[in-house]
């Protein structure tokens, strides 16, 4: 608080007029009331002076009646305070408000009738109703004088306040029959330039003889007085008497030399001397009121006294809030500390009803701080976040400490700005789309969209793909996005059977200052499509040489000729594979399996039946819509196959990995097969050779005959049966197993070993004649060998030899035991 500075000014200037410049008398540069914020504060009601913060100029803002403004209270002071922030300082100023003559002195009647006995003695002192004049000092009433009469003379009388008193006083003895009125005019003059003065006229009226004036009880009557007092109150009551009698003895109360607010104020009752409340009493305009009452009798005459009356304080007054800065848009980021706003708290009663405190809601983030002469700054308490609070409406509130208390609010609008302090934030971090292969280039994939709690440019989110590959390609060959609207487009064909998912980074990025970001993972599935037609491993339809399969005539219904193998590229239900036979040569001869294309018979064979048969087989994927492939098989019956109980080479086939991996086992298989039946063919063929060379050291072990031979049992030669017996060997081709087998022959043929001709050498030959049929016959896949033995008897006993049939089997183990019957 610095030090007080006073001026003063002249009532009634114009709006506008200077009343000084303070940058001087203050010390502040030229600017500086601009730059820290300068506030004139009034404590009166009214903004009667402005300050211009650029010149430092105290100008007249409105109008000033200095008698509306104080009424007779000298000095006229009114206060002010220029408020400075930055640092915070209060520069008092007191400015005497002078007064200048622009009242006329006026009585409060134009006429005054008295009445006075005629025996009044002489230099009898009759007193007058002094003349107001609003002006103070040398502006009021100075003088009065009174129209020349030789009876009566003007008696003045300054008193301690500065008020003077009128008496007229009685001169000469009066005569009523010579003169029963008298017709003066009062002058009252003040001392201003020019000079002012007010008039009024007395009328005396001169009464007959009344030698007793009233006597009050009391000299002076002393009161107390609660403000705000109902009408009709009572206040006191005067009393006085008079010894007189009859009409002279009859009193009057009146006021007398009373201010006329005191008479809007209060009543007398003339009858009673009761004085009630009439008007409202303010204790903050007036503390206490003084006021003479006089007592008439019916003769004229009159006693006086004295009325003091205090006026007490009541909490009638609710604290005011002025607001003198305010910051009603604050950013969020705003320090703690930060001050929002500058008000006052003022309390026009006294006492501890004029004593203030002032408060905000606890769950504001903001707190008061009272500096000095009720000053109070609202600062930041807690940090703001304009995502959860865009606005405050702070509520101040102010209360006494009367009673009962009084309180007052203001309100306060606080809008937060906001900042760049949030990322955004996608709906999930990880999106997935599916997307059909073979898709049309810009086909909308779908939409990601993330949210930013910030506003305008602060919550714009723009989309971008970060970098990366997929594959050997950047991943922005193969998708984009819309960087407004999150949409996410595909930008090439893409194909199930190359990519079947792919994963990319989109990151959304804010309009701020730095712009804030987050990333978001989008995975992107391929759906696969029925766009391969199976694709058959066996029989392989390269159009080189056909597929032939060899299916001996001897053949049962569901005979296994052949296993049909094919693959789909697709995936999922469009890789299920479903086979059929599309056109037979004899429909009703063969089936094949739905599921796992397995080649049977239906049923026995016939005579009929065609010795080349051709199937037209279809596989069929379970895709929408389905893709077809078919394969043609020929097959070849043959006869001769001895033993249908011969081991079938099991073949576990495995599940592939992929197509390479199984084309590479079905190659290897082949070539196991290839390779076990042209070693067959060359042990038959060194078998041969051996013969030929070393015909007798082929030693067979013989078999065990009975000792003697049967009688019924005849030498071959007589016999009827052909001394040639068909055999066939049956090479399979392309069912992943290679056989080669001795059937029995086609026609059961007995004969009887030649005794001249060892046992042995009827086997060698017989082995040779198979291996030379074998080797002339193994491109067409079929070899007849005629064997040339010795009849048997027609008839032969038992136990009679009649041939040995050899059988060789390219397994090994227990899977080469043959079995003869």
């Amino acid at each position: 608080m610095c030090a007080s500075i006073q001026y003063s000014v002249p009532e009634e200037k114009k709006h506008g007029s200077l009343v000084s410049n303070v940058l001087k008398d203050l010390k502040l540069g030229v600017g500086e009331l601009s730059a820290r914020r300068a506030q004139l504060v009034s404590q009166s009601s009214k903004q009667y002076f402005h300050l211009d913060t650029q010149s430092g100029n105290l100008l007249i803002n409105d109008k000033i009646d200095r008698e509306a403004l104080c009424g007779q209270t000298e000095p006229c002071l009114l206060l002010l305070q220029i408020v400075l922030e930055d640092p915070l300082e209060f520069y008092s100023i007191d400015i005497r408000i002078e007064d200048v003559n622009d009242h006329s002195p006026r009585f409060s009647k134009k006429e005054f009738d008295l009445e006075v006995p005629e025996n009044v003695p002489r230099n009898m002192k009759l007193p007058l109703e002094s003349a107001r004049d609003e002006d103070l000092g040398e502006n009021t009433i100075q003088n009065y004088s009174l129209s020349p009469s030789e009876h009566f003379k003007l008696g003045v009388e300054n008193n301690t306040d500065g008020s003077i008193y009128v008496d007229l006083i009685v001169e000469k003895a009066l005569d009523r029959e010579k003169e029963p009125f008298f017709g003066l005019t009062l002058m009252a003059v003040d001392g201003g330039i020019p000079q002012r003065t007010g008039t009024v006229k007395i009328n005396i009226k001169v009464l007959d003889s009344n030698d007793n004036s009233p006597h009050f009880t009391q000299s002076e009557y002393k009161v107390r007085l609660k403000e705000n007092s109902p009408r009709d109150t009572l206040v006191t009551k005067v009393e006085a008497k008079d010894l007189d009698f009859g009409s002279n003895a009859e009193i009057k109360y009146s006021f007398h030399r009373v201010p006329d607010e005191v008479l809007g104020l209060f009543h007398l009752n003339e009858i009673t001397g009761e004085i009630t409340v009439l008007g409202k009493l303010d204790y903050e305009k007036e503390t206490n009121y003084d006021m003479s009452i006089k007592a008439t009798d019916g003769g004229g005459l009159s006693g006086h006294c004295k009325v003091f009356m205090g006026i007490e304080d009541v909490n009638d007054n609710a604290p005011e809030v002025s607001i003198i800065s305010l910051k009603n848009i604050i950013p969020e980021d705003s320090p703690l500390e930060t001050v929002v706003a500058l008000f006052s708290v003022r309390d026009k009663d006294s006492g501890d009803n004029g004593k203030t405190a002032c408060s905000v809601e606890m769950t504001l983030p903001f707190v008061l701080k009272a500096t000095k002469n009720n000053f109070y700054q609202l600062v930041i308490q807690t940090p703001l976040d304009r995502e959860k609070v865009s606005e405050y409406n702070v509520t101040i509130t102010a209360i006494d400490r009367g009673s009962p208390r009084l309180t007052s609010t203001s309100i306060i609008h606080i809008q937060i700005s906001d900042v760049n302090d949030n990322s955004p934030i996608f709906e999930k971090s990880l999106f997935e789309m599916k997307l059909q292969e073979n898709n049309i280039p810009g086909l909308l994939l779908g939409s990601i969209y993330a949210v930013d709690l910030d506003t305008d440019q602060n919550g714009m989110v723009t989309y971008s793909i970060l970098p990366g590959d997929i594959g050997t390609s950047p991943a922005a060959s193969y998708i984009s996005i819309n960087s407004e609207t999150g949409n996410m487009y595909a930008l090439r064909s893409l194909d199930y059977e190359q990519i079947k998912d792919f994963r990319i980074t989109v990151r959304a990025t804010d309009g701020g200052t730095p712009p804030l970001s987050s990333d978001a993972f989008v995975r992107v599935v391929v759906l696969d499509e029925n766009d391969n037609a199976p694709f058959f491993l066996y029989p392989l339809q390269n159009s080189t040489s056909p597929c032939n399969e060899l299916l001996p005539k001897m053949a049962e219904a569901d005979y296994l000729i052949t296993k049909v193998v094919a693959v789909d590229g697709d995936s999922g239900q469009n890789s299920w594979l479903t086979y059929e036979i599309l056109k037979a040569t004899d429909p009703g001869l063969f089936s094949i399996g739905t599921q796992n294309g397995e080649v049977k018979t239906r049923r026995p064979l016939t005579e009929r039946d065609s010795s080349k048969q051709r199937l037209v087989i279809a596989v069929k994927d379970n895709g929408v819509p389905p893709q077809t492939s078919t394969a043609m098989l020929n097959i070849l019956l043959v006869d001769g196959f001895s033993d249908p109980y011969l081991k079938v080479v099991d073949v576990h086939q495995q599940d592939p990995e992929d197509e390479g991996t199984l084309t590479m086992y079905l190659v290897i298989c082949l070539a196991s097969v290839s390779f076990v039946f042209l070693l067959c063919i060359a042990s038959f063929v060194g078998i041969k050779m051996c013969k030929k060379d070393h015909g007798s050291s082929f030693i067979v072990a013989p078999p065990h005959f009975p000792p003697a031979i049967p009688e019924n049992c005849s030498d071959s030669q007589s016999g009827s049966l052909s001394r040639n017996y068909p055999y066939d060997v049956c090479l399979t081709n392309g069912t992943l197993s290679s056989e080669f087998r001795f059937l029995r022959p086609l026609i059961p043929v007995f004969s009887v070993a030649d005794p001249n001709i060892p046992v042995n050498q009827r086997i060698s030959s017989s082995s040779q004649e198979i291996s030379d049929s074998v080797i002339n016959k193994e491109e067409k896949n079929k070899v007849q060998a005629s064997l040339t033995e010795d009849a048997a008897p027609r008839s032969g006993g038992p136990g009679c030899t009649v041939n040995q049939a050899i059988g060789a089997n390219a397994n090994s183990g227990q899977n080469d035991w043959l079995s003869y019957q």
